[in-house]
């Protein structure tokens, strides 16, 4: 059975959402293939359940790595969404655009035209920020964010430590000024996970323009010689194709992007040809470069009875249901990541490469307990690591997960930066404004102290932040690695783009889901072969002291 449309948009996630919403917009037919099901339902668009779907196999793909040497051997998850607005319908809502610097690094590596002063007044067009700063942020965007309310006296308890310690205190982290310490924001609107689905892909199917196809797996995409054509792709025991009288776009995630290249003869001849995939375009950057963040929980116990440890019994959880339900605010309507911190490491670094997330919990990300009683957490780790991995099909059955290998702490960079992690936490943790609040170091611990003592910690201990990323290389032709050039086309291949978190020459300082909508919005002018916005003319602020002083 054959269908066919001007686009079409292999994932239904934060880039692909976005992207629909815009060639509709333009007059198109899109059709979009997601694998999952319906993101409707209490478990999805409550925020403060984001524990839930992530580990749910109907929402989550599962994947996990081979063993990862450097981590003792740990096979480590690898969540991405498989449902409508893939990843951004079960991600900790967490908005962070990345600091501009990140973005001129980007163009110094190849992506010409994505430095800060080209992809802010995308930013900018795709925000409704609620409280940002003026000037900086968009206030008329599909894409609502907010601050939460704040009311446990730890959220600002824990900016104000930061600030006992000598770091500065920022009013809008996305705004002019990243390093410092302040209000966290989320993707959450109206007590709702404001997810790409409900910013983009809804209105879009609105216009009757979109086809959205649930529980549909890509298995390969269709080329006549150089030039794609369409896409493969099954429901149940059906087999499909649909063809692209325009161009076919790859959307599906840093996993699942290389995989769909690779079983379509587009990737490293030696992968391809181990595989059993007949190599129709050597691409060796194809599922290579693959990077992550990595954090650890650093978790003290609580003197008072406040913190969110005492809200995880039954009864707590079905009255926080209840409110949310009825009137979508209180406890329910948050992802409870309320203040935050990005700091540099050391001396000599220009801008932030140490991110905190604080919450008032000490709890897993599953939702588990970290002991009885109650404690507060930061998520706290390194940005920019230099360890690299792959994404590689294991044989030539679509249905199959890839293998994955981060090389998690491959680098010794990575090690040193992690052992400030700790060392600098330990000290903001010790300011005058969290005292009436703490008691014990629950982890690492007082026993966890030395070099070696850390280093063991952090191999045992250390999780993935879920922000896998760099697969599709964007770069130079010139550029053996790179897989798609500034316009998000898959270099010698005709009609056929990547653009999502894969297309990320390097990890952005911070959360991905907003420099991959972003990245929706400026690759949907390229394939629309519009005029890029024009350029911003704004500065971030950077430490005037950052060669001599750490803060």
């Amino acid at each position: 059975m054959t269908a066919s449309f001007d686009y079409i948009i292999v994932g239904s996630g934060s880039a692909g959402s976005v992207m629909a919403h815009r060639l509709s917009e333009a007059g198109h037919t899109v059709l979009v293939l997601e694998y999952g099901g319906t993101d409707r339902g209490p478990l999805i668009q409550m925020p403060s359940a984001l524990s839930i779907p992530m580990n749910m196999k109907r929402y989550n793909w599962g994947f996990e790595t081979e063993p990862e040497p450097h981590l003792g051997g740990r096979r480590m998850v690898t969540p991405r969404g498989k449902v409508v607005g893939g990843s951004s319908s079960i991600n900790g809502m967490v908005y962070v655009r990345g600091h501009p610097r990140d973005f001129d690094v980007w163009e110094e590596m190849g992506a010409k035209g994505w430095a800060f002063k080209h992809v802010q007044p995308y930013f900018k067009r795709m925000e409704n920020a609620h409280g940002g700063e003026e000037g900086w942020r968009g206030t008329a965007g599909p894409m609502h964010i907010k601050r939460g309310t704040r009311l446990n006296p730890l959220y600002q308890a824990f900016i104000e430590a930061g600030r006992q310690a000598g770091y500065p205190v920022t009013a809008d982290y996305n705004g002019h000024q990243q390093e410092g310490f302040g209000p966290m924001e989320m993707t959450v609107h109206n007590g709702f996970r404001w997810s790409a689905a409900n910013a983009y892909l809804r209105p879009a199917r609105n216009t009757k323009r979109v086809k959205l196809v649930t529980y549909a797996y890509a298995r390969r995409i269709l080329l006549e010689g150089k030039k794609a054509v369409g896409v493969e792709y099954s429901r149940g025991h059906n087999l499909y194709t649909a063809r692209a009288n325009r161009e076919v776009i790859v959307a599906a995630s840093s996993i699942n992007s290389p995989k769909l290249l690779q079983l379509s003869g587009i990737g490293p001849a030696a992968v391809l040809k181990e595989a059993g995939v007949s190599v129709l375009h050597n691409l060796p950057g194809v599922g290579e470069n693959l990077h992550d963040h990595m954090e650890i929980y650093f978790q003290v116990k609580c003197k008072q009875p406040i913190t969110l440890n005492g809200k995880l019994n039954i009864g707590s959880k079905a009255l926080i249901g209840a409110e949310w339900l009825f009137f979508q605010s209180g406890l329910g309507a948050t992802n409870h990541f309320e203040s935050c911190g990005f700091i540099r490491s050391a001396a000599g670094i220009d801008y932030p490469d140490i991110q905190y997330h604080f919450l008032p919990a000490a709890v897993r990300y599953d939702g588990r307990a970290a002991f009885p009683g109650h404690g507060f957490q930061v998520h706290v780790g390194p940005m920019r690591t230099k360890s690299r991995g792959f994404v590689r099909i294991r044989n030539n059955n679509p249905l199959d997960n890839p293998r994955i290998l981060f090389n998690y702490m491959g680098h010794p960079d990575d090690w040193t930066e992690f052992r400030a992690c700790v060392k600098l936490t330990r000290e903001i943790m010790q300011q005058k404004a969290l005292k009436p609040f703490r008691a014990e170091e629950i982890q690492p611990g007082r026993k966890v102290q030395t070099e070696a003592q850390i280093d063991d910690f952090i191999r045992d201990h250390s999780e993935t932040a879920f922000h896998p990323t760099g697969t599709c290389k964007m770069g130079a032709k010139k550029d053996r690695m790179a897989v798609v050039d500034s316009e998000c086309r898959v270099i010698g291949i005709e009609n056929l783009r990547v653009a999502d978190s894969s297309i990320m020459p390097q990890v952005t300082n911070g959360n991905l889901n907003a420099p991959t909508l972003m990245i929706g919005e400026k690759a949907s002018d390229h394939i629309l072969g519009r005029d890029p916005l024009p350029p911003s003319n704004l500065e971030p602020w950077i430490n005037p002291n950052w060669r001599v002083s750490q803060r």
